[in-house]
């Protein structure tokens, strides 16, 4: 995502809708920033709020469909030139897409006056980003993509189906379970090309070997698997063989995160940071076998922030900060505040993940964790918001 596409030169609107990064990265951290807060506080307190959703499921929808929807349009309408070579979403269009998103979000918030128009308000979203994405990668005959656009597609139908069950009053967890697959899919996929890509970029700039593994074989058997086990996951969730599955996925992912090399970029947390995303996922398939097989030594729950508050809170983190200096011109480096933006995320994630096993409580765990991961959201968008309205 770092070398701009010729189409991106010869936008002369209003620069926060000169890529997609701009709009999108900073209204999914100013949302993560505000959203967390609000939802903890209105269930620490009791408060009614507007939704038509119960607390638990409108944090779960917000944060996987909101946050998360926002940073997958954000990455792919950066990315897409240069993976297709066709023009950039760019000017009205990017705009008009960006207020269909914040228009999602008022929706579900308010959706309990009119939850069936929020509904739809909020669904045609991530129909709409997935047929951008696949008319670009069509068009630009980048077959190499297509597993991407699968999966965004994928997660338009579970939103969709989402709310034709809730709707119903049905059970949603399999729904939900079924998206939090698709992102750890999502993760194993693109993240198997950017730390490997990204970390090897600045080992050869640094003259560091030997260098990542090259994507293998190897590293097509675990994808596999990882849609296998997801598939487990959803259909039989509390059957051993998926924890045992899961088991086997944590030795797969370590091993290809060893075969990386992380350690070698601890000096630049700006890559490192992308091995630490990883790790959470890594975390999330060891955790998840535990809470399966062995369910008196750790919770479901808990295991579960370790995809959501950890690797997806941090791989974004990650992508977004990288994306944001590259393409406004920057140094390709994690500063004071940067760093602090990382440990405030990880902090949040150690804690929601850890700290009941210590004998935190629940709310008060919620309320530490939530305030530091909505903390580094926050200083995200004041360290690099103003970048978002810039040239440079």
């Amino acid at each position: 995502m770092s070398n701009p596409s010729p189409a991106f030169k010869e936008y002369n609107g209003p620069i926060l809708f000169e890529r997609g990064y701009r709009p999108f990265f900073l209204g999914a951290a100013l949302f993560a920033g505000v959203a967390i807060p609000f939802w903890v506080i209105s269930l620490k307190m009791g408060l009614d709020i507007p939704t038509g959703f119960s607390g638990r499921n409108y944090h779960i929808h917000e944060m996987i469909f909101g946050y998360l929807g926002a940073v997958l349009a954000g990455f792919l309408f950066t990315a897409m030139p240069n993976w297709t070579g066709q023009p950039a979403l760019a000017g009205i269009r990017l705009g008009l897409l960006s207020a269909l998103w914040l228009a999602g979000r008022i929706a579900i918030l308010t959706s309990a006056s009119w939850p069936i128009t929020a509904a739809v308000i909020d669904a045609t979203y991530l129909v709409i980003v997935g047929s951008l994405a696949w008319r670009d990668v069509v068009i630009g005959g980048s077959v190499r993509n297509m597993p991407v656009c699968f999966i965004v597609s994928l997660l338009a139908v579970a939103n969709i189906s989402y709310h034709v069950l809730h709707l119903q009053s049905l059970d949603t967890a399999w729904i939900e379970r079924a998206a939090l697959g698709l992102i750890a899919v999502l993760i194993s996929l693109v993240g198997g090309r950017v730390v490997p890509n990204f970390s090897g970029n600045w080992m050869r700039k640094n003259k560091l070997t030997p260098l990542p593994a090259a994507f293998s074989t190897f590293d097509k058997v675990v994808i596999a698997s990882t849609i296998v086990t997801v598939i487990s996951w959803v259909a039989i969730p509390e059957e051993r063989v998926t924890g045992y599955l899961f088991a086997c996925l944590f030795i797969g992912h370590a091993t290809r995160l060893f075969r990386w090399r992380g350690w070698k970029t601890m000096t630049e947390p700006l890559v490192f940071i992308l091995h630490m995303g990883y790790l959470w996922l890594v975390l999330w398939f060891g955790l998840s076998g535990l809470a399966l097989l062995v369910p008196d030594i750790f919770s479901n729950s808990n295991a579960l922030h370790a995809l959501t508050s950890g690797a997806v809170g941090t791989m974004t983190m990650a992508i977004m900060t990288r994306a944001i200096l590259g393409h406004s011109g920057r140094k390709l480096h994690a500063g004071g505040a940067t760093q602090l933006i990382y440990a405030l995320i990880t902090a949040g994630a150690l804690i929601r993940v850890f700290a009941e096993s210590f004998g935190l409580d629940y709310m008060m765990t919620l309320s530490i964790s939530g305030t530091l991961w909505a903390a580094g959201f926050i200083l995200f968008a004041l360290v690099y918001g103003p970048y978002c309205f810039s040239k440079n």
